[in-house]
Parts: structure tokens; sequence; C-alpha cells
């Protein structure tokens, strides 16, 4: 399995191990697969019998070839381990007779990005090997909240690589902040940045793009890696669990071998829904990707029109991972459905103009599988409240997001098939607004919240998150967008 460039008309092949040590292509592009591997229904009956490792090494040994499946299946299972995941890698939650909630947040840091974010590292280590790389790999990471966490505890203290991690100032939410702030580890940074995700995002591109940067970096033995989901290697992990989903549906005789079902995920950068796309491209038996956004709903409205305009005001809401303007990963589905040609051209008018209208071509290539809502704050809010008052399921305000926009399709289509909903965070990430929502007031004290949601609702606190105001802050730095790659020469320098 070869890479390529979405912008590269000459179609420059790469390695998977090239692709995962440098993360963003050359000419800004993002790396995919040449093409995709696909699976038969009689391999998804062969998956049941896997246990989750053997089943990432399985899936991910079809896109990164230059691996060993020995040598995935040993990195899989220590990443997806009883101590990381106590309650495993990623249950299943029956919400009622046709919804189920894919809960991917019972990892160490209690987000979805764990279940990427504990495997990459061990992917990039091997990379370096493989690559013969001698310099030390610097993985910068712009964050909306639980990436950057994710990352630092993915990376922690690995040897050769150094992680930089920027966060907006006022956009996450109290619990995402402390959870990074009182990081520890030999070889990690934390920095504040006043602006917004987009702002920081479009600084670590700028710095990645930079050629001066890339030389001085070089001159002093590091070069620049990602640890976003630009990077194939974070992106990969994630088929896995849409693949594991089903395949719960099966061994529970929820479905039938070949029944379709839908899947619905919040997302802001488009990651976590173009790997489930690419799980369908695959083989998996999806019908329609419902794409659910707060009110920073640029995406509906690219799904309904076809155009993707960033010009529009920006808002700070109680889902504060999905708060973001630019959308990274939809590049690689404009790839998907057109070419390298006419995806650099858009991407091109994005940087410029900050907006681009797709053909009505690639608007029904884009229809036949993904549909697009949105949940502002008062229908996230009452989402949270009523699946925890009827079904008695408490879920925080990214996946209530997605639930308030599934039950809009559902109204809208007529469409009651089985639908998988991605649950990103656990609910005590954001436990103020969960708990709010419920009953209708406001906590004082953000951090103590979390011992009286547990009590009244008896559910545990997540042990990740249990007593975090009592660590010590490590990192208080706050720095203006422009100084980015200032904060970053300090860092390599100490």
């Amino acid at each position: 399995m070869k890479f390529q460039s979405t912008r590269d008309l000459n179609k420059t092949k790469y390695d998977s191990a090239q692709v995962i040590k440098q993360g963003l292509a050359n000419d800004g592009g993002l790396f995919v697969p040449e093409e995709i591997p696909m699976i038969s229904q009689d391999d998804i009956k062969s998956f049941c019998h896997l246990s989750y490792p053997e089943l990432a090494a399985t899936v991910l040994g079809k896109f990164l070839s230059d691996y060993s499946y020995d040598e995935l299946l040993d990195d899989c299972k220590n990443a997806y381990n009883n101590d990381s995941f106590p309650d495993g890698a990623c249950p299943l939650v029956k919400v009622d007779d046709s919804t189920y909630s894919l809960e991917l947040w019972h990892g160490p840091t209690c987000a979805f990005k764990d279940m990427a974010l504990q495997i990459m590292p061990k992917l990039l280590s091997r990379a370096l090997v493989k690559t013969g790389e001698k310099k030390e790999a610097l993985v910068l990471v712009a964050t909306s909240g639980d990436t950057g966490k994710a990352a630092l505890e993915g990376y922690k203290d690995v040897e050769q690589i150094k992680i930089c991690v920027f966060y907006p100032k006022d956009g996450v939410s109290t619990v995402q902040q402390l959870q990074m702030t009182t990081q520890t580890g030999s070889n990690v940074n934390v920095c504040a940045v006043e602006g917004n995700f987009d702002d920081i995002q479009s600084g670590v591109k700028r710095i990645f793009n930079d050629e001066k940067i890339a030389e001085d970096l070089n001159k002093q033995g590091y070069f620049l890696s990602s640890a976003n989901s630009i990077n194939f290697g974070r992106l990969a992990p994630q088929i896995v669990y849409y693949i594991k989903a089903y395949c719960d549906l099966l061994i529970h005789k929820e479905i039938e071998l070949g029944d379709m079902i839908n899947v619905c995920v919040p997302t802001g950068n488009f990651g976590n829904i173009l790997a489930a796309y690419i799980a369908k491209l695959m083989g998996l038996p999806i019908n329609k990707l419902i794409c659910a956004s707060n009110s920073n709903n640029i995406l509906t409205d690219f799904l309904n029109t076809g155009r993707y305009d960033r010009n529009r005001d920006f808002h700070l809401t109680m889902s504060p991972s999905m708060d973001i303007l630019i959308s990274s990963n939809l590049e690689r589905l404009i790839y998907f459905v057109s070419d390298a040609k006419q995806t650099a051209e858009y991407m091109n008018l994005l940087n410029s103009k900050g907006c681009y209208q797709v053909s009505d071509d690639i608007k029904r290539k884009i229809d036949k599988n993904f549909v697009g809502y949105y949940a502002d704050e008062s229908q996230t809010a009452d989402t949270i409240a009523k699946y925890y008052n009827l079904q008695d399921y408490l879920m925080d305000t990214h996946t209530a997001v997605a639930f308030s926009a599934l039950e809009s399709y559902r109204n809208e289509h007529k469409d009651n098939t089985k639908t998988i909903v991605a649950s990103t965070a656990s609910p005590y990430k954001f436990a103020q607004n969960v708990y709010s929502s419920i009953y209708n007031s406001n906590p004082y004290d953000d951090l103590a919240i979390l011992e009286e949601l547990s009590i009244i609702t008896g559910t545990q606190i997540p042990k990740p998150l249990y007593q975090l105001d009592k660590k010590s802050i490590n990192f208080m730095g706050v720095i203006s967008a422009d100084n980015m790659f200032d904060e970053v020469l300090n860092f390599i320098k100490k």
C-alpha cells in the first residue's frame, strides 16, 4: 500500500512509515492511500471472533503494509490493554430499539482521541526506525480540547520525540484545561493561545509549510510531525472501532450479516466521520453518515448547499471540541469524490477567499453518503436532559449534539434504520453543562460539580478525572498566535 498527497498531480508515492513520520505532505495536502482495501462479509464474520487488539492489527495492516502483523499486534496489545481501557476499548451501549451509543471515551483521558493516540506514538516510534531517522521528532498539536491531552498522554516520555500542544485560551472546558496544564513528562510542553482553534490550527500549518522553519529545526536536530487527524496515522485507528461496532451488533444479534446501518458522528474537524466513511468504502454495510454539528454549523451548511464558507461568526459553545470553522479532513473527502487538481483548487480558494463551491457532480457524490444536521445550545441541553430522564442514559455535550441531529434526521426522513452514535467524551469532562442541562441550575464550582453529578446520578467519576484539582499546574503560558514558533523554539532549547 502506497500513499499520495491530496494535492499532488504527479501522484508521488510514499510508504506508510514516511507518511506517519511526516504527517503533512510537502505541498500542504493530506496523505491518502492510493486505493481503499476491501473487506468482504466473510471477513466481517471472521472479525467477530477477534479481540480488539487483533482486529486493530488486522485492519491497520491493510493500510500500513510496511509494518508486519506481529509488530502491529504487539503495539495494539500495549495500546488497548486493561490498564488503559479498564472497561474495554469501545463498549457499545443499547439506548433504545434502534439506537446504540459507541462509547469511545473509556481510555486514559476520557475522550475518543485515546482510541488513536494510544497506538499512534508506537507507530511513529517504529516509523523512525523504519525510515532510518536519526533526528528527533517534534510533534506539534493544535487542539480544541481533547486531542491535546490524549496526545500528551500518548507521547509523554517517548524516546526521540518531543510534543508541543497549543489550545485556545478561552475555548476549552475547565476539566480539559486542567488535564493539559497538569500534564507530566520530560518531553512535553503546553501553551494557551489567544484566539480560537482555527487560529491555532492555521498557525501550526504555517509552521509546517515554512521552508525556513524546517531548515532551522533541521540544523538543531529536529523535524516536524503531527498528532492531529491531518496525520493518517491518527485517522487509521479510528476506522477500526466502526468495524468493531458492527461486529458487536452481529454478536448480540441486533442485526444480520449484511444489514445496513447508519452512523451518526459529532464532528468539527471531520476526521471521526471520515474514518466511518473509509470503513464504508472498504465494504462495511453503512447507509447514511449523519454529520452532527453544533452552532458552528459550517459542515451542515456545506452538506446542504455544497458551499464551504468560513467567513462567518464563530461561537463558543458547551461542546468546545467542535468549535471549529476550518474542517481539515474535509479535504480528504473532496479528494475521494474528485481528484488532486480539483482538491488543490478548492483548498487554494479556501486559503485566499475563505470559501469555495463544489461542482454539482461532487455534491451528488457526497449526497449519496452524507447528510448534515446541527443542534444549537438549547437543543443540546434538552437532549442531555431527555435521554437521562427517559432512558437513564447520561451523555456529554458533544454526544448530545449527535443524538439531537439523529432525531432531526429521523423526523425528516422517517428512517428508523439501526444507528450507531459515536459518543466522544465522558459526561464528566463537561460536568457543569451536563448538570445544568438536567437540573436547570448553574453549579457554583466547575470541579466540585463532578462529585455532585456522581452522587445524584449514581454514576462514577472516571479515575483520570478524579481529584484533578489537586494536581500541580505545570504550564501557565499564554501567547498570541503570532508567537507560536517562538514558543516552539524556546521549548526545544530547554
